[in-house]
This record gives structure tokens, C-alpha cells and sequence, in this order.
């Protein structure tokens, strides 16, 4: 049941140990204060290296070391201001310090600017003799990165502007978060007594969504589709910059299109990026209706909206925990992963790595931010069900996964692509499910378990691969010249979940206006790269379920690996070939194994 209570808590209200420790990061906003002023002077730590770079090995290797020590530093002190912002974005000393620290992100990048293009300018053999020196040899992957940017490239004049632009370029992020946490505020609803129930971003998706009362997971509905329609011109003002900013981009660069642009960094090939999209939305779709077609029936539904899709199918059987009946469910699951891997989870989950409260000016939805030198900080909102265990194993797989890359790589080589960053996360999941399944021989908790399943691949395979989607074609018609308005989203919104859900899901305002749900379509093409993490995790459980130790061993050196490897190279260390779309069939084919079991359940 809803907890009854006229208002959520405010910050200050909620219990300590239901909140992350940022004093881990500073002790306090005085430190943090301190820093940021020596951050202002220490530019000069790196700018004296500028006009320098071609005078030898020595000088370009001092530099390189000069800027990954700052930028550790500054990682940590803008870490502060966000995780403040996001954990009550509400509050206008919190919006300050993040703003301030944006601010110091813009100038840093424009005054460090001259690196990219010094090195870019830098005759090839000196570049090839440089990367011989052991001083250097560890910076090799980020030194070749840059080296690849050379075609779209700009004069070092301009880039520098466009850097010192940085904070206005991040305008529409801002604007979008901060109108999400701090403005939006939605209609109370009523329960069956007449009793008002509260309603929020956080309750909605966390909460609501998925209560298998019909009447209350309706109503809900309509409290938070009217609050977004209100919003609707706001918001697509402010992702219509975001999108003629990317494309102006990638022409201003002479890219082929704002895809290839922003691609690159991943280093993903096209190819891989449509076969992603299309093969899942093709070959799933089938099963998915299929899905959508027994909660209807076993829900007694007059018929299936989308605000129903994540409507628990078999509400008697739903196992309730609580956060520290979690902590060792999830301890024991990951166990398979080995002591190193186990100890980093245990501390996480044990010294306040999280961030558990529901309140006024939280953000919504759950991720992990992992700072370089310090430990990852995950936050959530937690509601005492077993969907939030797999969310918060989830985001332990993001934070063992940096934890790990941490400890193995320096600064500059700590990031791989965001084309496998879902994968660790995923696995974790699938290990949690694997490890209850192995405890009983319970029908319904077999049940259960594949429904969780269900859900993880529905978040992955269908939420965030039609935001995907939605992002392709919002960008093809971008390149046209046309105009981003709330009419257009909303019709292109609508017309992606028409394709995929056909008839068993009636399309209506709220499913139209989904687009205004994530921030993710301000972070490049990053929705699309939750399906290619979990065709990773799938292939490699199932690995580990049939292998063994090997497959363990390969995965954790996986996770060791951090940035030095491209994409593909990197997968190939966890035994699996991304090269092909074989790997996405076979996931889309456990899917659709997924769903013959739970109708055999019923």
C-alpha cells in the first residue's frame, strides 16, 4: 500500500542513513568552497605546457601527467555540486553549487582546449615516437583517441570558443532537470476510501506504474499525464536545442550525419548501431505482444494501455524486502563474482554508497556516478519490493564495474564505451535471478523471477530501445530542417510504440508524451546502448552458468580492462563476438523463452 501522508519529506527531513555520505567526497561546503578557488588558480598547472608539446617526450609526458591530475580533481569537486543537485535539485543553494561547478567545467575545457590540438598539429612520427616512451605508453589509448578526431577537427581558435561554450551548449540538460525536480508538481489522487494519496515523478515510476490496482495505477496515470501535457511546449522547446545543437555540430565538423558524429566516441560502427534497433524491434515485438496480450487477460483488463505495461501480472505473488533483507540477498548472489569483486559491493552497501530516500526535489529514476580516486555513489528510491533489489543490484553492477577499472587504470584510460557500460550492470541482474531460481523449486517464485526478467528486459530491450528509435528518427527529420516542436515528439513518439506494440496496446496521451520521462536524450545516442549491454550480459550469464570459473575469470578481466579497448576488442576479452547480430538473436530468442514460461506458469 501507498504510505498516507499529506507531503513527501524534505531533505532535511529524511533519515541519515537513507541518504549517500558526500563527505566522502568533501567533509564539508567550506572544503568544497576552498577547492574550487584552488581549482581557479591550478589551471596554470596545465596551460604552462601550451605552445610546448612538440619540445620533447619529456615535456608532452609531464603534461599529460599535469592533466590527469587536475582533471581528478576536478572530476571530484564538480562531482559535489551534481550529486547535491540531484539528490534535491529543489534547493536553490544546490542549484548554485552546481551551476558554479558547470561553470568551472566550461572554462577548464576551453582553457585546456590547446591540448587536443597541439597533438592533432604534431607531425605523425613525433606522435609515434612519443607513444614509445614508458612515460607515455600508458596514455596510449587516450592519446590515439584524440588522434582520430583529426578530420572534424577545427582551428584551435575555434575550438577553444566552442569549449568556453561548453556551459550554454549544456543549457538544455539544465534546464530540463532542474524543471523536472524543482517546478513539476502533481495532482494528489484518491484512494478507494477517499483518502488522498500523494504523487510525484518518483512515486509514479517507482510506485504507481507498477501497482497491480488498476483503478489506483489509472489514476496515478492521469495526475502525471496532465502535469506533463502543461509542460509539453517547455520541454520540446528545450530538446528541439538540444537536437539543432547536435546537428549544427556534426556539420560544423563535416560529419556525415549526427549520428556518425555521435557515434565516434563510442566507437561504434554504424552497422552495429542500426543492427541493435533493428533486429530487436523486428524479432522481439512478436513476443512482446504476446506479453502484453497475458497481463491483459490475467489482469482482467478492459483493455491494455500503456500505462498497464508494467502492471505486476501475478499480484499475490509478490515478495516484499526490505533494504537490508536486500543487502544480504544480493551479497550472497554475487558471491559467484569472487572475494575482490564481493568486497567492493559489501562496502557499497554498507557505508552509505547509496542514496535510498524519496524526497522533495530528488531526481527520479536510479544511476551510478563512480568518482576516480573516491568510490561510486548510486542513487535510487527505494519502496520495499523485490523490483527495487534487482535496481539497486543493478546499479552495484555499474559501481563493481568502475570500482574495479579504478583500481586496474589510470584516469585517462578509466572509461570504455558506452556501448558496453549496461553490460556489467545487466549481469548482475541476471546473477541476482539465477541465484533465487537456484534456492527454490517454487512455481511461483519460478514465476516470479521470470516476470523480473521480463522487466529488465522490458526497461532494456523495449523502454530504452524505442527511446532509441525515437531518437533516430527524431534526428532524420531534424536534418531536414523541420522544425521540433511538442506535435511533432509526440506524433513521432506515438508512431514508434504504434510500430512495435500493434494492436495489443492502446497508444494514448500519456504513452505519446513518454519522451518528456528521460534525460537520456540529452547524453548523445546513449538509450540505444542499454540493449547492446544486456545482449552482452545475456551471452556472457549464460556463460558462467555452463563454464564456470573460466567464464567468471573472463568476465571480471573484462571489468578490469576500463578504457584501453575499443568495443569489440574489449567484448572479445569476455569471449563473446559483437561483430555480428548473432548475439542480439539469441538474446531476443531467451526473451521470447522468457514469455513461453510464464505462459506455461499461468
Amino acid at each position: 500500500m501507498v504510505e498516507k501522508k499529506a507531503k513527501r519529506l524534505m531533505r532535511h527531513e529524511v533519515p541519515e542513513e537513507l541518504t549517500w555520505n558526500l563527505q566522502d567526497l568533501f567533509t564539508s561546503d567550506e572544503a568544497w568552497e576552498v577547492e574550487l578557488a584552488a581549482l581557479e588558480r591550478d589551471i596554470a598547472t596545465v596551460k604552462q605546457y601550451q605552445g610546448k608539446l612538440g619540445e620533447g617526450v619529456k615535456t608532452f609526458a609531464a603534461c599529460l601527467k599535469a592533466f590527469e591530475t587536475y582533471y581528478e580533481r576536478l572530476l571530484k569537486a564538480s562531482a559535489y555540486g551534481r550529486l547535491l543537485q540531484s539528490a534535491d535539485g529543489a534547493s536553490p543553494v544546490n542549484q548554485e553549487k552546481a551551476a558554479r561547478a558547470m561553470a568551472l567545467q566550461a572554462k577548464v575545457s576551453s582553457e585546456f582546449s590547446f591540448l587536443q590540438s597541439e597533438l592533432i598539429a604534431l607531425p605523425d612520427d613525433l606522435v609515434r615516437q612519443y607513444l614509445q616512451d614508458p612515460a607515455v605508453k600508458n596514455y596510449a589509448k587516450f592519446v590515439t583517441d584524440i588522434l582520430e578526431t583529426k578530420p572534424h577537427r577545427l582551428s584551435p581558435e575555434t575550438e577553444e570558443v566552442l569549449a568556453a561554450l561548453q556551459e550554454v551548449q549544456s543549457a538544455p540538460y539544465m534546464i530540463y532537470q532542474r524543471t523536472k525536480a524543482a517546478d513539476m508538481e502533481f495532482d494528489p489522487i484518491k484512494g478507494h476510501d477517499g483518502e488522498e494519496l500523494p504523487m510525484s515523478f518518483a512515486l509514479y515510476e517507482d510506485l504507481y506504474e507498477s501497482m497491480p490496482d488498476t483503478y489506483l495505477r489509472r489514476q496515478a496515470a492521469a495526475s502525471f499525464a496532465k502535469t506533463l501535457k502543461q509542460y509539453q511546449n517547455t520541454f520540446a522547446g528545450t530538446y528541439g536545442t538540444e537536437v539543432k545543437k547536435q546537428v549544427l555540430l556534426s556539420r560544423i565538423r563535416k560529419y556525415g550525419s549526427v549520428t556518425e558524429m555521435l557515434l565516434q566516441p563510442q566507437q561504434v560502427t554504424e552497422e552495429m548501431y542500426h543492427n541493435q534497433l533493428d533486429i530487436i524491434q523486428e524479432e522481439l515485438a512478436p513476443h512482446m505482444r504476446r506479453y502484453a496480450r497475458l497481463k491483459k487477460e490475467q489482469l482482467d483488463l478492459d483493455k491494455m494501455m500503456f500505462c498497464d505495461l508494467k502492471a505486476q501480472l501475478d499480484p499475490e505473488n509478490d515478495p516484499k524486502i526490505t533494504f537490508a533483507e536486500a543487502r544480504d540477498l544480493i551479497l550472497d548472489a554475487l558471491k559467484v563474482l569472487g572475494s575482490e569483486y564481493l568486497e567492493i559491493i559489501e562496502e557499497g552497501l554498507y557505508n552509505r554508497w547509496v542514496d535510498l530516500a524519496d524526497n522533495v526535489g530528488k531526481s527520479t529514476g536510479a544511476f551510478c556516478s563512480s568518482i576516480y580516486g573516491v568510490h561510486p555513489f548510486i542513487l535510487m528510491t527505494w519502496t520495499d519490493n523485490m523490483r527495487s533489489a534487482f535496481t539497486l543490484v543493478h546499479e552495484l553492477g555499474h559501481a563493481g564495474h568502475f570500482a574495479l577499472a579504478m583500481k586496474y587504470n589510470n584516469l585517462l584510460n578509466l572509461r570504455p564505451s558506452t556501448y558496453l557500460v549496461e553490460g556489467p550492470s545487466t549481469m548482475n541482474e541476471l546473477l541476482l535471478g539465477n541465484h533465487i531460481l537456484s534456492q527454490s523449486d517454487n512455481v511461483n517464485m519460478k514465476r516470479w523471477v521470470i516476470m523480473q526478467y521480463l522487466g529488465t528486459y522490458y526497461h532494456n530491450f523495449v523502454t530504452h530501445l524505442l527511446e532509441g528509435e525515437f531518437q533516430r528518427r527524431v534526428y532524420a527529420v531534424a536534418e531536414t530542417g523541420r522544425g521540433i516542436t511538442a506535435s511533432l515528439l509526440n506524433q513521432l513518439k506515438g508512431d514508434v510504440l504504434s510500430d512495435f506494440w500493434g494492436d495489443a496496446v492502446e497508444i494514448d496521451d500519456l504513452a505519446r508524451l513518454t519522451w518528456m520521462r528521460q534525460p537520456h536524450y540529452y547524453m548523445g545516442l546513449y538509450p540505444y546502448t542499454y540493449s547492446a549491454g544486456l545482449t552482452i550480459a545475456t551471452a556472457c550469464a549464460e556463460m558462467i552458468k555452463t563454464e564456470g570459473q573460466p567464464a567468471v575469470d573472463r568476465w571480471l578481466e573484462f571489468l578490469k580492462a576500463g578504457g584501453k579497448h575499443k568495443p569489440l576488442e574489449h567484448v572479445q576479452i569476455a569471449g563473446l563476438d559483437m561483430s555480428t547480430p548473432e548475439p542480439i538473436r539469441k538474446a531476443v530468442a531467451f526473451v521470447g523463452s522468457l514469455v513461453d514460461e510464464l505462459e506455461k506458469t499461468f
